[in-house]
């Protein structure tokens, strides 16, 4: 199964940064693909749904299927996109950066789909949606401190 991946160093706490990435229905705030979100149930509880549009005006539809305080960490599963993927679990990661202060952002996804999709869709994932999204929080942090 293809996997495709990004990180970043983001310029604020890991509490800070993880208080952003845990709200499950707040990523229109910083990912700049993404228009809005809405839940279709309530709370950022696992089991919670959301639909994205998304600023093509394309439609995805996530499961929240584990969010951990204490690891910080965040999963999420498609339920329907307009994207020839199947399978997709993908994971958020914040880990503090004990030298600065800042944190490292981690984002990757393992996915099924057509051999003739694969390496298109793990660099439209890995550089296009996680690669843009981490730029996106990274400027969302750097304009609140700046």
């Amino acid at each position: 199964m293809p996997e495709a991946f990004a990180s970043a160093i983001i310029p604020a706490d890991a509490a800070a940064v993880w208080a952003v990435v845990r709200d499950f229905n707040g990523i229109p705030r910083w990912h700049p693909a993404i228009e809005s979100s809405e839940l279709e149930t309530p709370g950022d509880s696992v089991g919670a749904v959301r639909h994205l549009t998304l600023g093509d005006g394309g439609e995805v539809r996530e499961v929240l299927a584990a969010l951990d305080d204490t690891t910080r960490t965040l999963v999420y599963e498609i339920l329907t996109s307009p994207f020839p993927v199947r399978l997709y679990r993908s994971t958020m990661r914040v880990v503090p950066v004990t030298a600065t202060g800042e944190s490292l952002v981690e984002w990757g996804v393992v996915f099924d789909c057509d051999a003739d999709d694969a390496e298109r869709l793990v660099e439209f994932f890995g550089e296009g949606v996680f690669g843009g999204g981490l730029t996106g929080l990274g400027a969302h942090f750097s304009a609140t401190v700046g």
